[in-house]
């Protein structure tokens, strides 16, 4: 396997199991009553709620005459897992059955599929639309459940229903100088599964779940549709993509692979060398799902590892994760790469005989700008590092943080500017008796100018704040 699609099977495999079961990792947690929320391509029969039955991928390719694409779908086929007790005039269903240490658990799971097919691109250029059928046989297994005494006290029934889809291909040439083809390819269900009140429980078990294309090409290379050059942006606004959105990915440079995710993501997305294994929630801090793992008590972990074979091996990472790996996912510092040094080349500087750039991210690669020593007028008022401040957020924000810190006095630590020119107040709060902690590690609280109120010197610290002086602003 290439670099590149290596990488990309990575992205595609958390795009995959996104969301698939979440901390707390069992059953009954309420959070994991409601199941695959992404990628889930329904029967065209099943219109009780928003979810579509098809998504359309469409993306550019220069210099792709004599290209060949490979196409790979890639979904979660749900599997039904059913717990029946042993009973004298046969089984009965139950949610839950104990056997000696073990726990038995009625909860649905899902088995990856992967449908995979090679097209050269010049054939679908002035041709029909090329159709690959997809169909997925249907299973039923049973598994006894068996006492230490040999006694038959139970069964598990776990089944796949059949899937049918299919994948319509097709390509055209973009008018114009670059030689460009346009790639469409659409994905559907076409299962004809149809239950007239059925519940989104059962038409998942007919619905391609977590849904996504990876699409490689080989003699050709993909147009980033996030950020084209200028030549191919006419081009990149005629594609049309629907419930999808296609990204570059592998390292960083190479055009050849590309995701067709049901997530938004951007371009050469990678996992965090630093992340352990699959923990189902891409967008949370590995350290923190981590910490969290371990503190489950014994019960809620056993019934977790009965929810799922993958939160057991999920449990039996977390739990035997040596030292070393366990500090990797505290933090890491990674550099800004220096092509994204958006300065001209004469804000170089010398050294020697050698041009080294100064990272446009630094403070001192711009002398017009000094945190530490600029200012910024609120309320015809100079405030700079050392001001005092009260705070009033609820003009611009106003969550569950902002309403503890309104009325809140602050000393401005620096001032700030961003690309876009607007000023920022980095400040630590009067009152929070770990202020010189947070300054020495350079870790403020960010507002906006009018997000603040300047105080005069002597004012005290953490003084009451009168009525009138927040009336209309931090509340609102």
């Amino acid at each position: 396997m290439s670099v590149p699609m290596d990488i990309a099977r990575r992205v595609a495999d958390a795009v995959l199991y996104e969301g698939y079961l979440l901390y707390p990792y069992r059953a009954s947690a309420a959070k994991n009553q409601v199941r695959w929320q992404f990628g889930v391509l329904v029967p065209p029969g099943f219109t009780a709620t928003a979810e579509h039955p098809a998504s359309v991928t469409e993306c550019l390719l220069e210099g792709a005459t004599y290209a060949v694409a490979h196409l790979s779908l890639r979904f979660l086929h749900l599997r039904t897992r059913g717990v029946e007790r042993a009973e004298d005039d046969g089984y009965w269903p139950v949610q839950q059955l104990r056997n000696g240490q073990r726990t038995y658990l009625s909860f649905d799971e899902a088995t990856e599929r992967e449908v995979e097919t090679v097209l050269p691109v010049a054939g679908l250029l002035d041709a029909p639309e090329r159709v690959i059928e997809v169909g997925i046989p249907g299973d039923r297994v049973i598994e006894p459940i068996v006492a230490s005494s040999g006694e038959v006290v139970g069964r598990v029934v776990s089944e796949h229903l059949p899937l049918h889809a299919e994948l319509r291909v097709s390509a055209e040439l973009v008018p114009g100088p670059y030689d460009l083809v346009k790639l469409r390819v659409r994905v559907a269900n076409t299962d004809d599964w149809k239950s007239l009140g059925a519940p989104r429980e059962q038409a998942l078990r007919h619905s391609l779940i977590s849904a996504h294309l990876l699409i490689a090409v080989t003699a050709g290379a993909f147009v980033s549709l996030l950020d084209p050059p200028e030549w191919a942006r006419p081009a990149v606004e005629t594609c049309r993509n629907e419930h999808t959105w296609p990204v570059l990915v592998g390292e960083p440079g190479h055009r050849d692979v590309m995701l067709s995710s049901p997530i938004i993501l951007y371009d050469h997305p990678d996992i965090a060398p630093e992340s352990p294994g699959t923990l189902f929630d891409s967008t949370e801090i590995d350290e923190m799902l981590h910490l969290r793992t371990l503190t489950l008590t014994d019960e809620e972990t056993r019934e977790a590892r009965a929810t799922d074979p993958r939160v057991a091996e999920l449990i039996d990472m977390v739990s035997g994760m040596p030292p070393e790996l366990v500090e990797r996912l505290h933090g890491a510092i990674r550099s800004v790469d220096a092509t994204t040094d958006p300065r001209p080349p004469e804000s170089l500087w010398q050294e020697g005989d050698l041009q080294v750039p100064t990272p446009w991210w630094d403070p001192a690669g711009d002398a017009t700008v000094s945190p530490e020593t600029d200012s910024v007028t609120v309320c015809g008022v100079a405030v700079s590092r050392g001001s005092r401040v009260r705070l009033v957020p609820g003009r611009r924000r106003a969550d569950a943080h902002d309403m503890f810190l309104a009325g809140r006095t602050a000393r401005v630590e620096a001032v700030l500017l961003d690309l876009d020119g607007a000023h920022h107040l980095a400040v630590t709060l009067d009152e929070d008796p770990g202020a010189d902690l947070h300054r020495s590690h350079g870790r403020f609280l960010y507002f906006a100018p009018d997000e603040v109120e300047p105080l005069p010197d002597d004012a005290s610290a953490g003084g009451s704040v009168s009525e009138g002086s927040l009336d209309g602003e931090a509340g609102a």
